[in-house]
């Protein structure tokens, strides 16, 4: 297994999926380790994944300092990445939570960001959360799903405040509630760190003004894919990202949750493929 040291000296892990160039992917959560991934649909086919293991997560060791789980913080494990794996400039590949990490690196370090997808990805880092009424909204499109009557009371009362986290609600984050997509529900507790994941957003992790202005010196090409069921974000919200960063492109990935790769493999492997092939 493959591993580097941070700044700080943290031993951090990534794994690799498939051969060719490198494809650098920041995993969301956040703080879920990279295994959720997979190898992206097929995606490893056509490039080689270099998975990474956010500090505390997965095989990375934990961080003396908990407070150096907050995103911002985290740019200089990407940072880090980028100089052992020996590339001047990098295809970058984030999902989720991870896309908000992904945008601060880029606001910081735009001269080593060769293409970056941003894979339905809530925008925190410009200063564009997913609402409880976008999330509610995505929700009712699945009226006609046999387990909506039963998710949906819970997931709205988890989204104001009035109830608990329930697996019941769990289909709302993926185009099809099958096997597969259970299975992989079933391994977030044990890959996520939840209180890394507090700290990830804590307060100064995020300086929308000042990520904009920075980003608008990206030269990259951008993608940003939504799912076309997916609340968070919501097309909508996802398409609001190509507004701040330069040299972006949008598309939606249609009957996809939040996790497009399982929904339709060849689908998200053919678009997103394709566009690091540029």
């Amino acid at each position: 297994m493959p591993a580097y040291d941070a700044y700080d000296g943290t031993r951090l892990a990534y794994h690799l999926r498939g051969e060719g160039e490198p494809l650098v992917v920041l995993p969301g959560g956040p703080m879920r380790a990279g295994a959720y991934l997979g190898d992206l649909g097929g995606l490893a086919a056509r490039r080689q994944l270099v998975l990474l293991d956010l500090r505390g997560t997965g095989d990375s060791a934990s961080p003396a300092d908990p407070a150096t789980y907050r995103c911002d913080r985290l740019v200089d494990d990407v940072e880090a990445l980028r100089d052992h794996l020996g590339l001047d400039r990098m295809d970058v590949l984030a999902h989720s939570a991870g896309g908000s990490l992904a945008l601060l690196y880029a606001a910081r370090y735009p001269q080593h960001i060769a293409r970056l997808a941003l894979i339905t990805a809530t925008p925190w880092a410009l200063g564009m959360p997913a609402t409880a009424e976008d999330r509610l909204a995505a929700a009712r499109l699945r009226e006609g799903e046999p387990w909506f009557a039963d998710a949906f009371p819970a997931f709205e009362a988890w989204l104001t405040g009035h109830g608990d986290f329930d697996p019941a609600f769990l289909p709302f984050f993926y185009g099809r509630w099958d096997a597969r997509a259970q299975a992989h529900a079933d391994a977030e507790e044990e890959q996520t760190n939840d209180d890394a994941a507090d700290v990830y957003g804590s307060d100064g992790a995020y300086d929308p003004p000042a990520t904009r202005a920075a980003l608008a010196r990206l030269t990259a090409p951008v993608l940003v894919l939504a799912g076309g069921l997916d609340g968070g974000p919501r097309p909508d919200l996802a398409r609001r990202v190509t507004e701040a960063v330069p040299h972006a492109e949008f598309a939606v990935q249609e009957g996809a949750g939040h996790y497009p790769w399982l929904d339709d493999p060849d689908g998200f492997t053919a678009r997103v493929g394709d566009f690091f092939a540029k």
